[in-house]
């Protein structure tokens, strides 16, 4: 038997009438729509954005991503600028990284006040002699200007090149209302509940991951679902009856 495909990192449904798209990244941005060997990432994602149908006139895209693969966010960030259909983006605890670069594709980017937006340079492993670290280092630089430009567009005259560039030297992770500021977001909602689809090995990559957003993430990985906790009330109540049950028999022994 076959390895069993993982679960691709996005998911895209369209509304009864054809009108209204919503599109989910969640978790890492792989170069695999599945981890283990499965259909390039970005021809699946153009796949399904073209089943969505010619009548789309609003896309969702609903983001809560540590980031991941730079050219498969680049590429997704192209065809959704690309749509024809109204782009809102609703960051609903994290874009980082790549996946702060895609959102800039939408026309209105939407994050509640305790959602982040973490955006940096470019970073790979290489190896090799001079020359070839050298070329590594000129391609991250075009990459990163690439990255630069998507974030420039958004923001308008709201930031500098010069700002932007210091930020993302200093891999800076900013609230929704300081994206607002920059004009990386358009509208600051109300905060939500957040459970942030991310781990302690995927922010092991970066440098000022804030500590209350580790906190968050651990309080969330903690949480014990409801059913879960539905299961061990009963197991408590069962135990209870039998213990009741068991000292009713004692105390008739006794007496």
């Amino acid at each position: 038997m076959g390895k069993q495909k993982k679960n691709k990192f996005f998911q895209m449904s369209a509304s009864a009438d054809k009108k209204t798209a919503d599109i989910f990244i969640y978790g890492e941005i792989t170069k695999y729509a599945w981890e283990e060997y499965g259909e390039h990432s970005a021809t699946t994602f153009k796949n399904e954005l073209d089943a969505l149908g010619d009548d789309i006139e609003t896309i969702n895209l609903f983001v809560n991503s540590p980031g991941g693969s730079v050219f498969e966010g680049i590429t997704i960030h192209n065809m959704l600028k690309r749509h024809k259909a109204r782009v809102i983006a609703h960051v609903d605890a994290l874009a980082a990284s790549i996946a702060s670069v895609i959102i800039m594709a939408a026309d209105e980017i939407r994050m509640p006040s305790n959602s982040m937006l973490m955006i940096h340079n470019p970073w790979t492993f290489a190896i090799g002699n001079a020359a070839e670290l050298r070329k590594q280092a000129d391609d991250l630089d075009r990459i990163g200007n690439s990255s630069k430009q998507s974030y420039l567009q958004k923001a308008g005259d709201k930031i500098t090149d010069g700002k932007l560039q210091e930020l993302l030297d200093a891999e800076t992770w900013l609230s929704a209302n300081e994206a607002f500021e920059y004009g990386l977001c358009d509208i600051v909602e109300e905060a939500n509940e957040m459970a942030a689809s991310i781990s302690d090995d995927l922010f092991a990559k970066y440098k000022n991951v804030p500590q209350h957003l580790r906190l968050v993430v651990n309080n969330s990985q903690n949480k014990i679902s409801e059913e879960e906790m539905k299961r061990r009330q009963k197991i408590a109540e069962t135990a209870k009856a039998n213990s009741d049950y068991v000292n009713t028999i004692l105390e008739g022994l006794i007496s």
